[in-house]
């Protein structure tokens, strides 16, 4: 963070000071809500959670070299006392971006915000330093914290925005007001909470609404909610995708023998081929999001090519590719589910296991509401449809709709199977995977299959694991 005094900093959240015997002293690390991440020079937000008081570490951080904690009640160690910490600690993130001076991208979509928020600030970097947000830290919490990670140094500040109502991402564009916004799409994800899709492009066209004349509004041209989204803003309007009409678009899309995309980028000032290290076709889509963004800050299409083809995964279990010494390659996806993600991943695999086995190992979507039963049973329907070699149904009702679909499709017996637990498709594919095996795990982030890919991944580890 740019250093400010305990004094500043109780002055711009409303805080009382106490304890702190010189309120002049300035913080000069990060802020922080978990003492474990504690340096010296950090300031410690204490937040009550449902399992943990962070005040009761208080003494702890300020030993660890916090000079003070952000507190709701006295703690006997230097702290500055306001009423709610997390509105405290929205009102320092928007003093601090206020002073910074850097341009502040925001994005948001129902699926793969992580992912492109990973490539802007992966190509933004080659052009001047840039802070982002880690993995998914993005609601009312971890938004501030990430926007007070910025210093006098940085340029760009890339921030993903999440929603779970509508306002939510109002109020975030608040705390952090960008320049530039991003609408990626309009999916499924949460579709239980929102009650359909047109409340989900409500919410999420809230992160253009706030845009300055001089920012831009960047698009998705091959969403219609999305598209619709741009009478909302008074910024320029940028469109992205495989549209004839995106100003920023991808030409001859294909997929590598491995899996990964490549394509023409054609942008206003140049066009300039790809290839991508990520895995999957959805990717396109991310990089042309991503693409837009660069370009709108002054990269040439040679610039951004060159940065999209040299850029990884930073995020863990999206699409995270390792291959076993035996040949068995496990694609870890499991951070979290909806049905175009599903149906991205799947089609991934397929591309990827060209003349292999593939298996896809599937868990529940979460918060799809009422269309919960007909979604499980179309991503099973479509396993089937793309010959995926077996399908394996983990876990409860959703899991079972998943194994039915495929079964009604044609999946009669051996291509598809239901297991209870994440222990027992470990148990089935350590005694029936073979060398050369390409196995997709995915499901939501409350089913843990993270753990199915850890474990297949320890029993094939004879010797340093390759992960590419």
């Amino acid at each position: 963070m740019i250093a400010l005094s305990l004094a500043e900093i109780a002055a711009v959240v409303g805080g009382q000071t106490h304890d702190i015997p010189d309120p002049s002293v300035q913080v000069t690390g990060p802020v922080v809500r978990d003492s474990r991440e504690v340096v010296p020079g950090s300031l410690f937000a204490a937040f009550v959670g449902e399992r943990v008081d962070g005040h009761d570490f208080a003494p702890q951080v300020v030993e660890a070299g916090a000079v003070a904690v952000l507190a709701s009640r006295p703690v006997g160690v230097p702290s500055i006392v306001v009423e709610d910490v997390q509105s405290a600690l929205g009102a320092l993130a928007r003093h601090v971006v206020a002073r910074l001076g850097a341009t502040l991208v925001a994005l948001t979509g129902s699926a793969g915000k992580t992912s492109t928020k990973d490539l802007i600030a992966q190509v933004l970097s080659t052009k001047a330093p840039t802070v982002f947000t880690p993995g998914s830290f993005n609601n009312e919490i971890g938004l501030p914290l990430t926007a007070l990670t910025a210093t006098e140094e940085t340029r760009f500040l890339v921030l993903e925005m999440g929603a779970r109502g509508i306002g939510h991402i109002r109020y975030l564009t608040g705390l952090t007001p960008p320049r530039i916004g991003v609408v990626l799409n309009v999916g499924s994800a949460h579709i239980g909470e929102f009650g359909g899709r047109e409340q989900i492009a409500q919410a999420k066209g809230e992160i253009i609404e706030g845009l300055p004349e001089d920012g831009a509004a960047i698009l998705n041209a091959d969403d219609p909610l999305v598209r619709a989204m741009a009478p909302r803003t008074k910024a320029k309007v940028v469109l992205f995708g495989e549209s004839a009409e995106a100003d920023v678009r991808a030409e001859n899309v294909r997929l590598t023998d491995t899996g990964q995309p490549s394509f023409r980028l054609h942008t206003p000032s140049g066009a300039a081929d790809v290839t991508m290290r990520l895995y999957g076709e959805h990717h396109v889509s991310n990089a042309l999001a991503a693409a837009a963004v660069a370009h709108e800050l002054g990269m040439s299409a040679e610039e951004i090519a060159t940065a999209l083809s040299g850029a990884g995964s930073l995020s863990r279990w999206r699409m995270e590719v390792t291959e076993r010494p035996d040949g068995v390659t496990i694609v870890n996806d499991a951070y979290n589910a909806n049905p175009e993600s599903m149906r991205a991943a799947l089609r991934a695999l397929v591309a990827m296991g060209k003349g292999r086995r593939t298996w896809a190992v599937l868990g529940k979507m979460a918060e799809l509401g009422d269309e919960a039963l007909a979604e499980h049973d179309a991503v099973g329907r479509l396993a089937v449809r793309l010959n995926v070699s077996k399908l394996v149904a983990v876990g409860g009702i959703e899991a079972s709709w998943l194994q039915l679909g495929a079964y009604n499709e044609g999946s009669w017996g051996e291509e598809s199977v239901h297991v209870s637990d994440a222990q027992a498709a470990i148990d089935l594919l350590r005694s029936e995977l073979r060398p050369g095996d390409v196995v997709l795990v995915k499901a939501s982030r409350s089913v843990g299959l993270e753990g199915v890919a850890a474990a297949l991944l320890e029993t094939g580890a004879e010797g340093e694991v390759a992960a590419r």
